[in-house]
């Protein structure tokens, strides 16, 4: 004798517990003290401040601390969902490391080869000159935006981005204009950029301190104003 059972076997689920993702440290502070150093290297030989020196102390910070860490920084605003931050910092840290570059693998080259026949050093430099104002128009377009947008944070940040979008714009117009003369060489144009660009980074340097504050989360605090445009 056989016994039949009608067994119907209802599936289980198991529950699928949604792992929080821990919070970082906000990475601004990071970003705006690289962006600041290394933009106060480059501005203080703009200016002609650095006449018992080689100049070139901007370049390697300009690839390890404005480029790299600025880089880093970019990254984790993308984790922290912060579309300002990250789109700056990637823009300014890929900027300075491109600039490096640059200076390494075009400029240094080209020089070298125009010194072997001095008749074509000068359409050499100007063809330099011209090449780094090309550069800096690129990003005075993009600084054009981001310093819109901005006015809807805070009047610190607004205000770093002014004066590098001002700073940008004459160092730009210096390079078209500065025909033969030596690459980054203290042009009155230039100079006058450089002591913009030494505002921009005192500015940034501020910035980055004031988020620090508030990171630590103690009693000193910074204060960065309202914003111009309240979002």
């Amino acid at each position: 004798m056989s016994v039949s059972e009608d067994r119907t076997v209802q599936p289980t689920t198991t529950p699928v517990s949604i792992l929080s993702v821990p919070a970082i440290a906000d990475p601004a502070p990071l970003g705006l003290a690289a962006f600041a150093l290394t933009t106060f290297l480059l501005s203080a030989r703009n200016a002609g401040w650095m006449t018992s020196t080689t100049g070139d102390a901007w370049l390697a910070f300009a690839l390890a601390y404005g480029g790299l860490a600025q880089l880093l920084a970019a990254m984790w605003e993308f984790r922290n969902r912060n579309v300002v931050g990250a789109t700056a910092f990637g823009t300014f840290g890929a900027f300075w490391v491109g600039l490096g570059f640059w200076i390494l693998l075009v400029v240094n080259p080209a020089v070298a080869a125009a010194l072997k026949a001095p008749v074509t050093l000068p359409a050499t430099v100007t063809h330099i000159n011209h090449d780094l104002a090309w550069i800096l128009l690129g990003f005075v377009i993009f600084t054009t935006y981001v310093l819109i947008l901005v006015t809807q944070t805070n009047t610190a940040l607004f205000t770093v981005f002014l004066l590098l979008w001002v700073a940008l714009i004459v160092l730009c117009i210096g390079n078209f204009n500065a025909g033969a003369a030596t690459p980054l060489a203290p042009t009155t144009t230039l100079k006058i950029g450089g002591y913009i660009g030494v505002a921009t980074a005192a500015a940034a340097w501020y910035t980055s301190a004031a988020g620090m504050a508030t990171g630590l989360g103690g009693k000193l605090r910074l204060p960065v104003g309202p914003p111009l445009i309240k979002p």
